[in-house]
């Protein structure tokens, strides 16, 4: 999970990220990372340190009770006290930004190296749905239909995987918004509308008349667990 405020840098991180194989949630604000990392358990926090609501110190001293995992903190705050402060507050590790993709790269694979792999395996090797002719892999982040893969970006890849864990069940607009980008749902936000139009069109569902991700009207959209024979 990475917790930045600033969106543009958090979505370029981000994309690096899942183009290393890493499944990336967003979050913008110190008060909704802690329900996220309390809910999801991610593998990994990379947490900025100047965020709305909370910032990345009350973040720390807030998960620390129920998250066990690395916590790497990222900001642009290079005083030595804050340092100290937050590794004693509970994180792993710390750089200060600017950081080329590929040094937080390494940090990342350095922290992993320090937690118990094999207890996680078993469970990363089921990051996969499989409805018929499709097939979503979260490992590899490819999708997969009648034997042909299907060349979808990643924000599209997290919305259909999202969809897909709750399929025959209505996910709504804000569950999608909150769980890609980590922001409250304002009312306004049509950013989920354009992506699941995007998704359609390359899984080959009907733009009139969609039947494989419906939009049920007022609530949210449908992934359908049988349509995909």
């Amino acid at each position: 999970m990475l917790v930045e405020d600033d969106m543009s840098l958090a979505e370029w991180f981000g994309d690096y990220l899942s183009e290393q194989g890493y499944l990336v949630t967003l979050a913008n604000r110190g008060d909704i990372a802690i329900e996220l990392i309390e809910s999801d358990q991610p593998d990994l926090v990379i947490l900025d340190i100047m965020l709305p609501v909370k910032d990345g110190f009350e973040v720390c001293l807030a998960i620390r009770p129920f998250y066990q995992g690395p916590i790497l903190m990222m900001t642009a705050r290079d005083h030595e006290t804050d340092e100290v402060l937050g590794l004693e507050l509970g994180a792993d590790d710390y750089v200060v930004k600017p950081v080329k993709p590929r040094v937080l790269l390494s940090r990342i694979k350095a922290l992993f190296r320090r937690v118990s792999l094999p207890e996680i395996a078993p469970e990363i090797s089921l990051n996969k749905i499989i409805f018929g002719k499709l097939i979503i892999d979260a490992n590899s982040r490819t999708t997969t239909l009648a034997g042909d893969k299907v060349a979808i970006s990643s924000n599209e890849f997290d919305v259909l995987w999202q969809l897909a864990q709750s399929a025959d069940n209505v996910v709504s607009r804000k569950e999608l918004v909150v769980q890609r980008r980590g922001i409250a749902y304002d009312g306004f936000d049509r950013s989920i509308d354009i992506l699941i139009s995007r998704i359609r069109k390359k899984l080959g569902d009907d733009a009139s008349n969609p039947y494989r991700i419906k939009t049920v009207w007022g609530k949210g959209y449908l992934f359908v667990k049988g349509a995909w024979e």
